[in-house]
């Protein structure tokens, strides 16, 4: 049974002054055992972020890592720098892959260099509208997956808990909405990527596939209700502890009903 998650992205919002108060706050109003719940605070927040959640079972995560161990990478984070500070990482974001023009071969190095640090990485992929358009939205996200995953080790990516979010780029702030059956059908065909031209078998069907593009409380239940989605990415929404709160409420519906049917095949 793949778990669902709720991951929080706060991007470039908060400071030290205000993220643990936040943290602390929406914490407290997502208590759910069920679901796998992860808040990816900027940098210089982490600290103030870890200590306000240290008393709670709520993860910790960053939002990118460098691919190198250290050496002269003026104003980058390595993953040893975040030994203690979090747990979890997002890795190719559609915002990263934009502004900082990051190749699906270097958020593969960004991957490995997690992943041997002890982090547990969110992979992120995703098409733009011209792609989608255009009918080529399933290879542009396969070429990113095999682009970042290839030549990984399948048992050391599973067993570090490799996530990925599909983000559809053309709907993320752009007033345009993905349904459920596309994310769906996304979700479908990276897992046949991974199944079948990476090889990987039998774990490609429990890989947790997040949806990443403007989920607020309001359309989370569309998402949810696709049993090849496992939960979500969240962006904007993820700074508003109710609507944190109104997520979780769904997720937690979903896990409870995933963990149930798990138990009567069982």
């Amino acid at each position: 049974m793949r778990p669902v998650i709720i991951a929080a992205n706060w991007k470039m919002n908060t400071t030290p002054a205000d993220a643990g108060e936040l943290a602390a706050t929406i914490a407290a109003r997502i208590e759910e055992p069920d679901v796998v719940r992860v808040i990816c605070p900027p940098y210089v927040c982490l600290s103030a972020v870890r200590q306000a959640l240290a008393a709670t079972d709520v993860a910790v995560g960053a939002q990118n890592v460098h691919h190198e161990p250290g050496g002269a990478y003026t104003g980058e984070i390595s993953a040893a720098m975040l030994s203690g500070l979090a747990s979890w990482v997002i890795l190719g974001h559609s915002e990263r892959r934009r502004d900082q023009l990051e190749s699906d071969e270097l958020i593969g190095k960004k991957l490995a260099r997690a992943v041997a640090a002890g982090l547990r990485p969110i992979l992120c992929v995703g098409e733009q509208l011209a792609e989608r358009e255009a009918g080529r939205a399933v290879e542009v996200v396969g070429d990113q997956l095999r682009g970042a995953v290839s030549g990984k080790d399948v048992e050391t990516l599973m067993a570090a808990g490799f996530v990925i979010a599909y983000e559809p780029v053309w709907a993320i702030g752009t007033g345009r909405n993905a349904s459920g059956s596309d994310a769906a059908a996304m979700a479908e065909a990276i897992r046949a990527t991974l199944y079948t031209d990476l090889h990987w078998g039998e774990p490609a069907e429990v890989v947790p596939v997040l949806y990443g593009g403007s989920v607020t409380s309001a359309n989370i239940g569309e998402f949810l209700a696709e049993p090849s989605i496992d939960g979500a990415l969240v962006g904007g929404a993820s700074l508003k502890p109710d609507e944190m709160a109104g997520m979780m409420a769904t997720a937690a519906v979903t896990a409870r009903a995933r963990i149930a049917a798990s138990g009567k095949a069982g």
